[in-house]
């Protein structure tokens, strides 16, 4: 039976790829140890989406581990060693605010932890696509140099500039400012492309924007689109941050993204059909945005803060 390890295994895109593995008739090492409810408190564990995987996904194997622990993980992919066929690292500080007041816990667990997966599976699982969630915001504040339009209620680029369609990864990550949110990830993003270019790997790193799904357990700090609703159903106040109310966000489903993981892998099983490693950039493009302030319920009240 083949074997997937995925990390964040309870998280939104660790559990959605969890259940799709598992719908294949694959075995499913999951590694998750609730930091989410560290970062964001109770609200936000992932405690009750992990009992439900233990409970109800056949072949669902759960470890409590945290990604930093570099011995421990090289002892686990070491005891599933010549059984991997995949690996799909989503475990992650996703927060930019919360990198800010803990810089030192969000590089460990974004970039250290991220080298220590590369390195168990270069040593234990070197042929098993490594798939990397990581973020637009590799792109720091580039984009927002571009030559963008205030619109009566929102913000468009320039029509007939090379990106309306969206941002590809041409876009240079240097000369920016990432947040250490950003920071961290981007060293991580850099460490899966190079394990892929210098120890020819097979490795990805999926370039997200605002990613959603049922799974999501939505707070201020990390999963916009989750937390509006929350506070939609509860009337709760709601705050938009920042220009004017007028920002776009790309959400992509949980579910879309984990099909991107199935058709990379699919065509890693081909010889020769793509680059050992490679980078991807996913979004909706400019039609299938979201505008925050616009999704506000009118029972919820908003501030905007500039």
């Amino acid at each position: 039976m083949r074997t997937v390890v995925v990390t964040g295994s309870a998280g939104l895109i660790g559990s959605e790829t969890v259940k799709r593995f598992a719908k294949d008739g694959a075995r499913i090492v999951g590694i998750d140890n609730d930091m989410r409810a560290q970062f964001f408190g109770a609200e936000a564990s992932t405690k009750k989406i992990r009992d439900d995987l233990i409970a109800n996904v056949r072949g669902y194997e759960h470890h409590d581990l945290d990604i930093r622990d570099a011995s421990g993980v090289l002892e686990l992919f070491k005891e599933q060693s010549g059984t991997i066929d995949a690996i799909v690292h989503t475990a992650s500080q996703p927060s930019h605010d919360w990198a800010a007041r803990d810089p030192q816990t969000d590089f460990t667990v974004n970039a250290n932890g991220t080298l220590n997966l590369l390195e168990a599976a270069r040593k234990f699982s070197p042929e098993a696509p490594f798939i990397f969630t990581s973020t637009n915001k590799v792109y720091g504040d580039t984009p927002n140099r571009l030559p963008l339009r205030e619109l009566p209620k929102r913000w468009e680029i320039k029509p007939g500039h090379e990106y309306e369609p969206g941002i590809s990864e041409t876009m240079s990550i240097d000369y920016t400012k990432h947040s250490l949110f950003g920071a961290s990830k981007t060293a991580a993003d850099l460490l899966v492309q190079e394990y892929g270019r210098y120890f020819g790997m097979p490795t990805v790193s999926f370039r997200g924007g605002c990613l959603t799904g049922p799974a999501h357990a939505g707070t201020e700090l990390h999963g916009f689109l989750s937390y509006l609703m929350i506070c939609t159903v509860n009337e709760r106040p709601y705050r938009v941050f920042g220009y004017k109310g007028k920002q776009v966000r790309d959400n992509i489903h949980s579910f879309d993204l984990v099909e991107a993981f199935v058709q990379y892998i699919r065509a890693m099983e081909i010889p020769l059909r793509i680059a050992r490693h490679s980078r991807r950039d996913l979004h909706g493009g400019a039609t299938f945005v979201i505008q925050e302030s616009r999704f506000v319920n009118r029972r919820s009240t908003h501030e905007l803060t500039t």
